[in-house]
Parts: C-alpha cells; structure tokens; sequence
C-alpha cells in the first residue's frame, strides 16, 4: 500500500519522531537535555531531535508553531501528530507522555499541523538518536 503523501513516504523508514523545541538561553531546557538524551539511548528505535526555536525560527517561525513555554514536546508518528504541548521538565513525565503517544491514548492539541510540517522536522534539529 503506498504512503499517504509524499511527507509520509519521505519519513517511512525512522516513523517516530521526539522533537524538544527549546532555546539556547532557556536554564530549564539545559536541564532538561541529560533526561532527553538519555531516553532517546534508552530507545533507539525511535528518533529524538532537539530543535532550537531561535537557530532554526526559519522553519519554526512560518509554520505557526505555538511555542508557550519551555520544554515543549512533539511526538509524531510517520506523518501523523500524537502529542504537541509543554511538559513537566522530568524525565519520568518525558518516558510517560512518549509512551502514551506511542499507545495512541493522546489527542493531539494542534489544528492543521500537517504531513509536510512533520516531514520537515523530521529532517532539522540536532539528531540526539
């Protein structure tokens, strides 16, 4: 059966996607990065991506990318978004909401977010896994 799209053909071969969108002058997200890290060794079946909002606000900015506060967390499957929103900079509620995005129990807060929007975060951020 094809892909669904383009996007999703483009992505079809690393289908997780954990993406941080952080900043450099962000002391949480600092913090937050060894808990990130080290989930991503701990799964290497999935990809983890860290993605500076600032570095990379190319991208990010006209994408409409709602970035409230720090860290905010995307979980994608293929082209298709299981979780986007702030978390509890925790390494247990990092492992919590990945695994619940991953048993699909997780409603995706963001309207229009689509299958070529993930495809490009697919391919920036720094690779963690």
């Amino acid at each position: 059966m094809p892909p669904a799209s383009p996007a999703a053909a483009a992505i079809d071969d690393r289908p997780w996607l954990v993406a941080c969108l952080c900043a450099a002058w962000c002391r949480t997200c600092d913090d937050y990065r060894a808990p990130f890290e080290a989930l991503a060794r701990e799964r290497p079946q999935l990809r983890f991506a860290w993605i500076d909002i600032e570095d990379q606000s190319d991208l990010i900015g006209p994408l409409a990318l709602e970035v409230e506060n720090f860290p905010t967390l995307l979980v994608a499957y293929g082209d298709q978004l299981r979780f986007y929103g702030t978390v509890l900079p925790h390494a247990s509620t990092l492992a919590r909401t990945v695994d619940a995005a991953q048993r699909a129990v997780l409603t995706p807060a963001v309207e229009g977010l689509d299958a070529s929007l993930i495809g490009r975060l697919h391919e920036v951020g720094e690779r963690v896994s």
